[in-house]
């Protein structure tokens, strides 16, 4: 694969904040949903490792929004991932995380939407809830400003302020700070996306979605000045991007051409990142997609099923009364089918599980442990997770990075993996593994080790290529 330097011209703009809770989701949306009511083609990313708020850019524009993250990848794949995706777009959306320079480990910019936007190279507008306040907002506009020498700001958006008080307070901003003050946002709580205990609700779950979201565009058509917002993105210098040499696997994709993977996604199963889909695709996987909830058996012909995580707590009963199907992906992987499970997908492998009322439901069985509610986040953020031994999808000392983010533990958590925090020193043993399977509560990047993916196709590829020698031998 070659490794020739290439340099881009991708207007692309970052919507960030001081603090969660500023409005970010909600204006990104709307200014997205506002582009393509223009007919821009647009693509949108999110920065962290969030599931729930690409699904919401999926939703306006139709089309998959991705995840970019700086502790999951590197300089260089991350300007390739965010390249490969915005290419073939008009102007590109990123969605900060968190307060704009919070970071890992909660002293560090490491994995910050300031990091990722000085990586990226990306013009940033900072929306500042300014609800509650009047001059004290220039403070605090000026200290983000100055924070960093070079902060990449360019422009602030008052969230949540009436007209007559936006008016005042561009004037007094933009005369004091030279920083040029793009629109604002009044309340408008008919607008607001509602929360649940894992974030926001689902896109699905919302009333009136798409009414919701062309008010918001109209509104935000009247309140903010987008030609201001795209001249700020037109702005952003060319992006070089080089092809990462641990792409290099992606030569031999065809090996893995016709090898069908079931993925679970319906209600209860809904979070996964875009690019690990992706990546299995571009090594040549063909991806199956099934229901546990609704369908009562798996796909035929499968070589490996994924179940990514979501909210099986809240489907727990609709999930264990699906017998044919429990009983259906039990006796596959017993028999040897490579399996991926995170979090969800884990706890559904258990042989019971509670719900959010703490009724234990049954579930596939695959494993011997019983899932149940906790009353805080378990082992919450990122992790590196490093193969305890050889006989594990990846060799032992090889490692490949991820999040947790969970309310519910297990009783048998596994131990063919350690993780590490990658501040502190915390680290613990966790996820059950072999060299055909890796189920346990972190939900992986791919992308931070692309060898993983391909050796679970590899695991898949050998398991079908047995059952043909096995069909063979029977029939002859």
């Amino acid at each position: 694969m070659s490794t020739e330097k290439m340099k881009l011209k991708l207007p692309r703009l970052m919507l960030a904040a001081p603090a969660s809770g500023s409005g970010k989701t909600m204006i990104t949306c709307g200014l997205l949903r506002t582009l393509r009511n223009r007919g821009m083609k647009v693509s949108s990313f999110k920065c962290g490792p969030d599931y729930i708020d690409p699904l919401f850019h999926q939703e306006v524009l139709g089309i998959p929004s991705r995840n970019l993250d700086t502790f999951f990848t590197d300089g260089t794949m991350t300007r390739y991932l965010f390249a490969k995706a915005a290419g073939n777009t008009d102007i590109s959306i990123l969605e900060g995380v968190m307060g704009y320079y919070d970071g890992a480990g909660g002293d560090t910019i490491t994995a910050s939407s300031y990091e990722l936007a000085d990586i990226t190279k990306t013009p940033v507008v900072l929306i500042v809830n300014a609800k509650g306040m009047s001059l004290s907002v220039l403070p605090i506009i000026q200290g983000f400003l100055e924070y960093r020498r070079n902060s990449r700001i360019q422009g602030v958006i008052l969230n949540q302020v009436s007209s007559g008080t936006y008016q005042r307070l561009k004037k007094k901003i933009e005369q004091e700070i030279s920083i040029e003050v793009l629109g604002y946002v009044p309340k408008c709580p008919e607008l607001v996306i509602e929360s649940r205990h894992l974030g926001l609700v689902m896109p699905g779950e919302v009333d009136d979605m798409e009414d919701k979201l062309q008010k918001l565009s109209e509104l935000l058509e009247e309140t903010l000045d987008i030609g201001r917002l795209l001249a700020c993105a037109e702005s952003a210098p060319f992006l070089e991007r080089t092809i990462p040499e641990s792409l290099n696997i992606l030569k031999e994709n065809s090996r893995y051409s016709g090898l069908s993977i079931g993925i679970a996604r319906d209600e209860a199963f809904c979070f996964f990142y875009q690019d690990n889909l992706e990546l299995l695709l571009e090594l040549g996987a063909e991806l199956i997609y099934f229901s546990p909830l609704h369908d009562s058996e798996l796909p035929t012909d499968l070589s490996g099923i994924i179940l990514y995580g979501g909210y099986p707590e809240l489907y727990a009963e609709q999930l264990s009364r699906n017998y044919t199907m429990r009983r259906n992906i039990r006796e596959n992987i017993i028999r040897g089918m490579p399996c991926l499970a995170e979090c969800g997908g884990f706890l559904y492998l258990q042989k019971s599980m509670q719900d959010m009322e703490g009724t234990a439901w049954e579930m596939a069985g695959v494993f011997s442990g019983k899932a149940y509610k906790t009353e805080q986040l378990g082992r919450f953020g990122y992790i590196t997770l490093t193969a305890n031994n050889d006989r594990q999808l990846l060799t032992k000392g090889s490692s490949i990075r991820g999040h947790e983010y969970h309310y519910f533990d297990c009783t048998e958590n596994g131990r063919d993996y350690c993780g590490r925090k990658p501040f502190g020193g915390r680290q613990w043993d966790c996820i059950k593994g072999s060299s055909s399977y890796a189920a346990g509560f972190p939900h992986l990047y791919y992308y931070s080790n692309p060898e993983f993916a391909a050796e679970f196709l590899q695991q898949c590829q050998n398991y079908k290529n047995a059952r043909k020698e096995r069909f063979r031998n029977e029939t002859e």
